[in-house]
């Protein structure tokens, strides 16, 4: 297959895009996965998910009939596994909104075949985060009390609360995803409505679409619609995390009361957030045929950004040490050698090498290759990043000012059983919106191939 020229190849690390695909192949190969049958791959993971959504389905139920007291906190780790599993979905669903908006903003190319992973392991990822607080609150229907509804007796929520910040800061960042993440399809579900190969799809894609004719007019607002998400999503990626961050940076639990909680939270999620896209665009890459729209460019591209984000993460770190010895600080001190040589050294120190040195593996070409070994690294840096939060959160309260109620904590099936549950609630959703949707946005391939051919046109190519 013959790869489309760059205008500056001597600046690229490979094409946008390979072979001589036109309008109507790219249609036809993009859409192949949403026409074609569920294959025998699919419906074994899909099996996977489901029974995973068993076990959620009766997590939660115990946790709505026992309380909370069926998980494995306790005083005084009164927050562990539950707020630990929401502070890594949310950062799981932060590279969404920044491919998607920040390099839509600044105009890069290479975004445009893998923004739509991004945007739809953002919802489902930040939809899995939101179900911790409401199971944590013990009485989840009564969630409304967070919010200002017009109340007979005035009682207005406690806008000091960490709980509520994450209420309005969440609820924010799902509806600007939603609707940034629904826009964008509006476009292919029309190209769907054409092209469908059923009656009852053509039908349910015309109403998707909206009234979706391709006019100028519809372009035109289109175009400007999408650029007011993009610059209201931007502030997001910073917001949102670091007012997760601030559920920690406002109590005075050793470790916790930092002034770089905020910067650090925003590169950890985003370090771990591209980190998923990869582990879930490699093998659909591989399986579904796309990488002449998916290219070597992409691959490498997110891989030297987690390498980037992997060095923040791994100067915060440091920078937590050196304050806490610099400082004098007996308990911060006594904190951090608790977590390097207590019950949670292998924690700690899984940590250390998955967020810290297993990355620095991307320095070199070979590795970034390697769709194999690059999947694997991906892999362990979810680990790291989840033990990280783990880390800060349990490994913070166990170890506090009081040493008569230091307390290991130790999780419960229960807890065990919502993480994997979620994990099949991720797994079920993504499937299913494979089979719905193309997962690479099909008008933005092809107006990036007329591009790219007048581009090199232009140029005499």
């Amino acid at each position: 297959m013959a790869a489309i020229p760059q205008d500056h190849p001597s600046l690229d690390s490979g094409p946008l895009l390979i072979g001589d695909n036109d309008d109507a192949s790219l249609n036809q190969k993009l859409f192949t996965q949403v026409w074609s049958p569920p294959t025998k791959p699919w419906w074994i993971m899909m099996g996977i998910a489901c029974t995973a959504l068993g076990g959620f389905a009766v997590a939660i139920y115990f946790t709505l009939v026992d309380g909370i007291g069926t998980w494995g906190n306790q005083i005084p780790v009164g927050w562990a596994w539950d707020i630990t599993d929401f502070v890594w979905w949310i950062g799981i669903g932060h590279a969404g909104t920044l491919i998607s908006a920040i390099l839509l903003l600044f105009q890069q190319k290479w975004r445009t075949s893998i923004n739509r992973f991004a945007e739809t392991m953002t919802l489902f990822s930040v939809m899995c985060a939101g179900l911790f607080p409401l199971l944590h609150m013990g009485r989840p229907w009564f969630f409304y009390w967070m919010l200002p509804y017009p109340s007979t007796f005035k009682i207005w929520p406690q806008f000091r609360s960490a709980l509520v910040w994450d209420v309005f800061a969440v609820s924010t960042y799902l509806t600007i995803s939603i609707l940034f993440w629904y826009l964008g399809l509006v476009p292919d579900f029309a190209s769907a409505r054409e092209s469908s190969p059923k009656l009852w799809q053509r039908r349910l894609y015309g109403i998707l679409a909206l009234g979706w004719r391709g006019s100028a007019r519809h372009w035109k607002n289109y175009q400007s619609s999408y650029l007011i998400l993009a610059g209201l999503a931007t502030p997001l990626v910073l917001s949102v995390h670091s007012v997760v961050s601030f559920d920690f940076a406002i109590g005075l639990v050793p470790g916790w009361h930092s002034t770089i909680s905020a910067p650090f939270f925003v590169a950890g999620a985003v370090f771990s957030g591209f980190a998923m896209v990869l582990t879930l665009m490699l093998p659909a890459r591989k399986y579904l045929n796309l990488k002449s729209v998916i290219t070597e460019r992409h691959v490498h591209a997110m891989a030297k950004i987690i390498l980037v984000t992997c060095w923040i993460v791994t100067f915060s770190y440091a920078m937590e040490h050196f304050m806490a010895f610099y400082s004098g600080n007996r308990t911060e001190i006594d904190s951090l050698i608790f977590k390097a040589t207590g019950p949670y050294a292998g924690i700690y120190w899984t940590m250390l090498v998955c967020n810290c040195a297993i990355p620095q593996l991307l320095w070199m070409k070979w590795f970034r290759d390697n769709t194999i070994v690059l999947w694997i690294i991906c892999v362990l840096i979810n680990v790291g990043m989840w033990t990280e939060r783990f880390m800060i959160i349990a490994g913070g309260l166990t170890h506090d000012f009081v040493p008569s109620i230091f307390r290991t904590f130790h999780p419960t099936m229960i807890d065990i059983s919502l993480y994997i549950g979620t994990l099949g609630l991720f797994s079920f959703l993504f499937l299913l919106a494979l089979r719905i949707i193309p997962i690479v946005p099909v008008f933005e391939v092809k107006e990036l191939r007329h591009e790219l051919a007048h581009t090199n046109e232009s140029h005499g190519v």
